[in-house]
């Protein structure tokens, strides 16, 4: 993978520009942006970018602070789900819980927003209070979004329950956009500003990037990401006005600018910040070293978020309008699904073939497929076609003879009453790690699996279920057409 990122120069300067805002305060509620673990829309969309860059920069921090992780308690309802290892965000909740605190970080409470009633969200919550996890209920703010006065009042913020924190730095934190971050923030605000501390808010920005120009790859990159909440970035008037510079931000920050501004101004007696850009710390464009690999990953992110979309329309997950609007990006930026070079092979070798295909581009440039056989699943298939492949191992060997896979089909046959004839990517790997004991040359092919990392590959079908959460946790990027692997509606 070609590098357009500079990580480590990433991490230092955006590290610095933190320590300066957290000076400014007795306690800072510090609203992080994105994905706090494993940001692999970062990655994709900067080749360079560590998954991890973001909570690795408050190591050195952590005896100092406490994370609050919020969750809109619609997602909980409608069982909204993390694309990248498709789980739900309320299983995402939990698992960051679980990384937060393995990194010895302090984990407060979860937020639980917009709550009203729902039943799934009151199971969810006695969950979390059966793992003594402290749990706050948010409701509508009164006065949202335009009476400033009901909302910074008693009625407002002040009808939330106050959350209590001992640290000075304060990080909050989601499973994905509009799950009410910035509101937990403000409320907290409220709070300390009622009971006499100097609190302040600052958001670790990520996208869309400031001082990259509006209609960047990246930052359209995060548009598409966001089609489902018609996120769209803007000019920051504020900032335009004030400055004199433009600066790129997005609407749901510039709409409550004002609430943020009068809080902030009740707290200090003075305004603090004077645009919605000058509240966030975003260093990212400092560090893109090359521009063209840049433009040309966020390009072909694009692409990926419109087969999500078009799969997630399929499945009843999404609607006609997030498509819509990734496709009028890409029309803006010439650019269409041939960008993947994995779209064709599969397509072609699938029509060929009369079955379903998944195909990957490996890291040497070279594209393999794999179809549907009587024993295997296609990402079956791909996945031991590609190791050999990079094992060079020829075509005619076989890493999993039919001795080998029969009596797993057998078992299943026998013993699952909902069978799948053909063996799924996880079942494969599993035959591959109990042969490699004996065979060498499996091994250095398991060996190799790592290589495939970062690599795209594109399916004729809806790719679901266990194949789907191995290719994930493989760090494949994977999209689909959206077409269903069969008739079949159960």
């Amino acid at each position: 993978m070609k590098i357009g990122f500079d990580n480590d120069l990433y991490v230092n300067i955006q590290s610095k520009k933190i320590r300066e805002r957290f000076k400014l305060f007795d306690k800072l509620y510090l609203e992080i942006g994105g994905k706090l673990f494993e940001d692999n829309h970062a990655t994709r969309v900067l080749p360079g970018f560590e998954p991890d860059a973001k909570i690795n920069m408050f190591l050195e921090l952590k005896n100092d602070l406490e994370i609050i992780f919020c969750i809109n308690a619609g997602d909980i309802e409608k069982n909204k789900t993390r694309a990248e290892y498709g789980i739900t965000y309320d299983t995402e909740i939990l698992r960051l819980i679980e990384n937060s605190k393995a990194r010895g970080f302090s984990v407060n409470s979860v937020v639980i927003t917009l709550y009203n009633n729902q039943v799934s969200v009151d199971k969810f919550i006695k969950k979390l209070e059966r793992h003594n996890i402290k749990t706050y209920i948010h409701r509508f703010t009164k006065g949202y979004p335009t009476d400033i006065e009901t909302i910074v009042s008693d009625e407002g913020y002040g009808a939330n329950p106050y959350i209590q924190t001992t640290k000075p730095l304060v990080l909050v934190n989601a499973p994905g956009p509009g799950s009410g971050k910035l509101a937990t923030c403000l409320s907290q605000l409220y709070h300390e500003h009622q009971k006499g501390i100097n609190a302040g808010y600052a958001k670790f920005e990520t996208f869309p990037v400031w001082d990259l120009p509006l209609k960047h790859p990246v930052n359209l990159a995060y548009e598409a990401a966001t089609a489902d909440l018609k996120d769209v970035n803007m000019i920051d008037p504020y900032h335009l006005e004030h400055y004199g510079k433009m600066a790129v931000n997005y609407n749901r920050d510039v709409e409550t600018f004002p609430i943020l501004k009068a809080i902030l101004n009740k707290i200090t007696g003075k305004d603090i910040y004077y645009s919605p850009t000058d509240m966030g710390v975003n260093m990212l464009a400092q560090a893109i070293t090359n521009h063209k690999i840049i433009e040309n990953a966020a390009k072909k992110e694009i692409v990926r978020r419109y087969y999500q979309e078009r799969c997630n329309y399929k499945l009843g997950n999404g609607s006609a309008e997030a498509i819509q609007k990734i496709k009028l990006l890409m029309n803006e930026l010439k650019i269409d699904t041939s960008l993947l070079d994995t779209v064709s092979p599969a397509l072609e070798k699938s029509q060929k073939v009369h079955r379903h295909v998944v195909s990957l581009k490996l890291p040497n440039g070279k594209i393999v497929t794999g179809k549907e056989t009587e024993l295997l699943s296609p990402a079956s298939s791909m996945l031991l076609n590609a190791i050999k492949e990079i094992t060079k191992i020829p075509d005619e060997i076989d890493l999993l003879s039919e001795s080998v896979l029969k009596p797993i089909i057998k078992l299943k046959e026998n013993s699952l009453s909902d069978f799948n004839k053909t063996l799924q990517l996880q079942e494969v790997l599993i035959a591959l790690s109990i042969c490699a004991v004996t065979n060498p040359i499996i091994q250095k092919a398991l060996n190799n699996i790592q290589k495939l990392k970062n690599c795209d590959a594109h399916s004729t079908y809806i790719i679901s279920n266990g194949d789907l959460k191995t290719l994930k946790s493989l760090k494949i990027n994977l999209t689909c057409e959206p077409v269903f692997f069969n008739d079949s509606i159960y």
